[in-house]
């Protein structure tokens, strides 16, 4: 079982960046999926970025493409989003995920673990 919390999140202005950390507690991570997820109030989760633990592949939603970047660091065991060029449509709580899985990454049902989330505000 895997125990995830992140931090990092605030209020930002449109154009600027933001990085998110979701530090992750439990075991091993070797053959884990860990992912990025946003939700705004009245909408479906969206899919952001996730990254194979080993091998380090990643994937990202159209949307924030060339933009945010999924990372991680295998001594502290910490997952990152570094968000550039932010917009208002950006707003959302983003949510770490993670699964014991190596396949698929980009929806919501494939991920069993989840943090609690962190709210990400920016303004025009």
């Amino acid at each position: 079982q895997v125990q995830l919390v992140e931090s990092g999140g605030g209020l930002a202005q449109a154009g600027g960046s933001l990085t998110l950390s979701c530090v992750a507690s439990g075991g091993s991570l070797r053959t884990y999926k860990l992912g990025w997820f946003r939700q705004v109030p009245g909408k479906e989760r969206e899919f952001v970025a996730s990254i194979w633990w080993s091998g380090g592949q990643t994937q990202y939603g159209d949307p924030v493409k060339g933009r945010f970047f999924i990372s991680k660091d295998d001594s502290s065991r910490t997952l990152f989003l570094q968000m550039n060029k932010l917009k208002p449509d950006d707003t959302a709580v983003y949510s770490c995920a993670a699964d014991p899985s190596m396949y698929g990454g980009n929806r919501e049902f494939e991920y069993q673990y989840w943090g609690q989330g962190t709210q990400v505000t920016v303004s025009s």
